[in-house]
């Protein structure tokens, strides 16, 4: 029963009328990631190995970070006026 009140509220996610700030997720979703990537850096690299990730992919997640945050934010500060 829990689970199907889960599935109702993610698909509430993608509605027009939410409450949810689908940018501001993805944001998270994207800085985890990268959160993810430095951690398994530090551990490999005390660990005397090197963790090899493509300097592209590492961008990409940049940049869908800033971008979710940035634009979330220019928004908060655009209804205001």
């Amino acid at each position: 029963m829990k689970l199907i009140k889960y599935v109702m509220s993610f698909k509430e996610i993608f509605k027009d009328d939410n409450t949810w700030n689908e940018k501001t997720i993805i944001g998270f979703m994207s800085f985890a990631v990268m959160v993810l990537f430095a951690v398994a850096d530090i551990v490999t690299g005390a660990l005397g190995k090197d963790l090899v990730v493509q300097e592209f992919i590492y961008n990409s997640f940049t940049i869908i970070t800033l971008g979710s945050f940035g634009i979330a934010g220019l928004e908060k500060f655009a209804n205001r006026g």
